[in-house]
């Protein structure tokens, strides 16, 4: 692929998705341009950037970025947002942004440096005409609004929120909005948290990583003839040991208080093993992820523990006799 000059990278194509419903909510005309890009894996910064600007100059209003932000669900951000569900603080939530950024975004590396007791987190690699205030807002904002969203109702504290682009007419959103000081033509667009705060844990992580993905997973319990707590307490530890890479026997049981032997009774008295429990959680778990056009078959496979993609595509034909690109194009006929 030809880089030019001026390349900005690429984003998340669940950002697409979540322009459109924003446009939607304040009853904004979706244009073609947004259209384009709704079932898309990935679209070019330079097109994001645009979309925005677009819908600026339709819509007057200051801190775009901050009320846009508002409206992200886990869905939007893909394969960060699922992994950090199953994260138990912020700080192992942080280092797992930090490794998959570039899933995000992949224009520019996400900087972290430790400032005496804080730790800064921002974007210093983009050129200043690339970018605008309201490309800074949304991914400043977004980070932040998540984190809070699954966060105790103590919400996370800002030392200070920096922009590069000069100071708009109203500076008061802005610190209303971070409830913080922000400053503005700064060399880098950054946030600036307390390192105490990276120890907070998230508000019902495990819980709310349930109700995403048991949507799928309750049909298996519904076929077992004679569903127990057992069985319930099984599928969401399964779940989230997939999540973490911690999806064999032995923690599973742990979890579950029981000895793995205890376990393989249970499951042999259903008629089954542990092993093909784990296959079935996983296989609908693809279907879900599947259906997201914005995940990569690459990611996909990461969500569910493969060390590689080829290994994923092996499963996934062994289950339905389809490849997975295969399934997928099948939802959309």
């Amino acid at each position: 692929m030809q880089q030019f000059k001026d390349y900005t990278g690429s984003v998340y194509g669940g950002l697409g998705h979540l322009l459109y419903t924003y446009s939607q909510a304040k009853g904004l005309v979706i244009s073609e341009k947004l259209e384009q890009v709704q079932n898309l894996e990935r679209f070019d910064f330079s097109l994001l950037r645009d979309l925005l600007t677009d819908m600026q100059q339709h819509i007057h209003m200051p801190a775009l970025g901050l009320d846009i932000a508002e409206h992200v669900q886990p869905k939007h951000l893909g394969i960060i947002a699922y992994i950090a569900l199953s994260c138990n603080t912020l700080g192992e939530a942080l280092q797992r942004y930090y490794d998959f950024h570039r899933l995000v975004y992949d224009g520019s590396a996400l900087q972290v440096n430790m400032l005496g007791d804080y730790l800064a987190i921002g974007w210093g690699n983009m050129p200043f005409h690339i970018t605008t205030q309201v490309t800074h807002e949304l991914a400043i904002a977004l980070m932040l609004q998540f984190m809070k969203y699954f966060m105790n109702c103590e919400d996370i504290q800002v030392h200070e929120v920096h922009f590069v682009h000069p100071a708009p007419k109203n500076t008061v959103l802005y610190e209303q909005y971070f409830r913080c000081r922000v400053r503005f033509s700064q060399p880098v667009a950054q946030i600036i948290l307390p390192v105490h705060e990276l120890a907070k844990s998230f508000c019902q992580g495990d819980q709310t990583l349930q109700n995403l993905l048991m949507q799928q997973a309750q049909s298996l319990l519904d076929k077992l003839p004679h569903s127990t707590q057992l069985d319930q307490r099984l599928q969401q530890a399964i779940l989230i040991g997939i999540q973490k890479n911690q999806y064999q026997i032995e923690p599973i049981s742990q979890q579950l208080n029981m000895s793995v032997r205890q376990l393989q009774r249970h499951l042999q008295q259903q008629g089954t093993t542990y092993q093909q429990r784990m296959q079935e959680v996983r296989h609908l778990l693809a279907e879900q992820y599947l259906k997201d056009p914005h995940l990569s078959l690459q990611e996909i496979a990461l969500l569910l523990s493969y060390s590689e993609q080829s290994a994923f595509q092996r499963a996934f034909k062994q289950w339905t006799g389809f490849t997975p690109q295969q399934w997928r194009q099948q939802q959309y006929l």
